[in-house]
């Protein structure tokens, strides 16, 4: 029996015995699990927290305010412009006999102003916002459901370009070695030695702020490290016997790096991902806390940080936001911490 199941063990492929060792690993695979449930729900925000009814039905006729814009008049009103549906005349109207409307769990949306708050903003946690209001009057548990996704979403762009570029530049580098990898090491240093944060200043100064010109200006300086670690596994794999067999057989270089030394050279790429995740998240929080962020009313985890800076008295804004924060940071470097223990070779099966 223990032939056997060293048998079946051993012939798992690498990617499968890893696999495993993740999932026994019960902290790191947990905060997977509840990462990608959080990130879900945030990708389905709409649904959950807007201020728009997922249906309604009126004078005998259904209508659907979350995918098509209904003037106010439509439901009995005055105006020809968009319908406020926490308007008190609104939920009247709704309240009648034979109407009603499907409203999300949390009536209220990322940009929503509570023109009908009982107490002055910030308003403490209560029955109609169950985490209390900014000093703007916005719903802060709308505010902390779409900012967690902008900031992880943008984490995993991120992410994502400066791993591309990483790997790109790393490959080259120990591919070639000799004069190309002497010449983007120097390169890597000049260009590692820029004021990042200073380039950032002057940049949002002379253009509109925006996500996507931040993911630019971050990619551009975000690649350097993981280009290193690339490097020197590609230094190391190039000398093994079948990369000099496939350069014997006249395999392409290109090839040659898909194919032969590229998967074997992503271990500490997949190791550092939800670190990495981690640390862009942080600097977009960072930027946006000093106002160098996103644009002015996109839902900023930063921004309220700030707000809670500015209003101490407003305990809600600084606790709730910060503890979406280290959740979601924890969540990641418990992933990363398996994910590394997973890939150790050290720690292979028995």
């Amino acid at each position: 029996m223990v032939s056997g199941a060293a048998t079946g063990a051993s012939s798992l492929s690498p990617a499968r015995r890893a696999w495993l060792r993740f999932r026994r690993n019960r902290l790191g695979f947990t905060s997977f699990v509840l990462f990608g449930v959080l990130l879900v729900l945030s990708l389905l925000a709409e649904v959950i927290s807007n201020d728009k009814p997922l249906v309604v039905r009126y004078d005998g006729q259904f209508y659907f305010p979350l995918v098509k814009t209904y003037p106010e008049k439509v439901f009995g009103g005055d105006f020809e412009t968009e319908t406020d549906y926490l308007d008190p005349f609104i939920r009247e109207q709704f309240a009648k006999p034979g109407n009603w409307a499907v409203f999300p769990p949390n009536p209220y949306g990322a940009k929503t102003i509570n023109y009908f708050a009982k107490s002055p903003n910030p308003s403490a946690p209560s029955r109609d916002n169950w985490l209390g209001t900014d000093d703007r009057g916005r719903d802060l548990l709308a505010q902390l459901i779409y900012g967690f996704r902008v900031s992880v979403l943008f984490g995993l762009a991120l992410t994502a370009v400066g791993t591309l570029l990483g790997v790109a530049a790393g490959a080259v580098q120990g591919f070639f070695g000799g004069k190309t990898d002497l010449a983007l090491q120097r390169f890597i240093e000049v260009w590692g030695s820029m004021p990042e944060l200073y380039l950032l200043i002057i940049f949002s100064a002379i253009f509109a702020p925006s996500l996507a010109l931040l993911l630019v200006l971050l990619s551009l300086f975000g690649w350097m490290g993981l280009s290193d670690y690339v490097r020197a596994e590609f230094l190391r794999n190039r000398q093994l016997d079948y990369v000099k067999s496939a350069r014997a057989l006249g395999v392409p270089n290109l090839q040659i790096i898909r194919r032969h030394i590229l998967p074997n050279s992503m271990v500490p790429v997949v190791t550092f991902l939800p670190f990495r995740m981690s640390g862009a998240i942080l600097a977009l929080t960072s930027l946006d806390f000093l106002g160098l962020g996103v644009p002015p009313g996109t839902p900023s985890l930063g921004e309220l940080l700030s707000q809670g800076k500015n209003n101490i008295d407003a305990w809600w804004i600084s606790i709730s936001t910060f503890g979406v924060l280290v959740i979601t940071l924890l969540l990641l470097t418990f992933m990363g911490d398996a994910l590394r223990d997973a890939l150790d070779p050290r720690k292979a099966e028995r």
